[in-house]
């Protein structure tokens, strides 16, 4: 998801990690692969217990820090995973820049739904498959960073029960990281979370109706 549309995201108990496997058969032939200093920093991650992150807030910049995060854990030759949860017609450049490199999986919601929510029963039924595969990619083991961009917006919206996605969240790998972006991210969400980022806007060129730049906000 675009910084540009960031403006425009049944439980309430908390959900515990996994203490489930900490590698996949995947990620130890991704390791042998791997040069040494990368291969060393992967081990080691591998033993550590990953965390949930949420990006939330009116403000610019929650996909923005979700991908210098992948960023980030790319240069560490760690294996990402992206899903895209709410999409428009337009190219983003984080995806023409990711969606081709050979350790990150970048999945769109199949539907292209969008901010309109115009039709509720195809947008319900894309978050219904994306998060399918989102949840498919935690338990795998083969992913290092997970990011589920604007599904803080589905579940506001009622696409996602709060509680089924705690539910897959808690049972994910126990190394991998979760980055969950989007506004208006729900309480149980927050509860869960290890980090929580409310992004707010002092000042916006689109308060003076300056449309957004490509390469900059999408």
């Amino acid at each position: 998801m675009s910084d540009q549309d960031e403006g425009n995201g049944k439980s309430d108990t908390p959900m515990q990690p996994s203490t489930g496997n900490r590698a996949s058969n995947t990620d130890r032939a991704d390791s042998a692969l791997a040069p040494a200093p990368q291969r060393n920093a992967r081990t080691a991650l591998r033993e550590q217990r990953g965390i949930l992150m949420v990006l939330t807030g009116d403000g610019k910049g929650k996909s923005t820090s979700a991908f210098g995060a992948v960023a980030r854990a790319l240069g560490w030759g760690h294996r990402v995973g992206v899903i895209q949860f709410v999409t428009g017609e337009w190219q983003t450049g984080e995806q023409k820049f990711f969606a081709d490199h050979p350790q990150v999986d970048w999945h769109i919601s199949g539907a292209r739904f969008d901010w309109s929510h115009e039709n509720k029963e195809q947008s319900s039924q894309a978050a219904l498959e994306a998060f399918a595969q989102g949840a498919a990619m935690m338990v795998s083991g083969d992913y290092d960073l997970i990011v589920l961009d604007e599904i803080n917006w589905a579940l506001h919206q009622g696409d996602l029960d709060p509680g089924a996605v705690l539910h897959a969240i808690a049972a994910r790998d126990a190394a991998c990281t979760v980055i969950l972006t989007g506004r208006n991210a729900p309480d149980s969400v927050r509860q869960a979370a290890d980090l929580i980022t409310d992004m707010n806007d002092s000042r916006h060129p689109h308060e003076e109706g300056r449309a957004a730049v490509r390469g900059i906000e999408y």
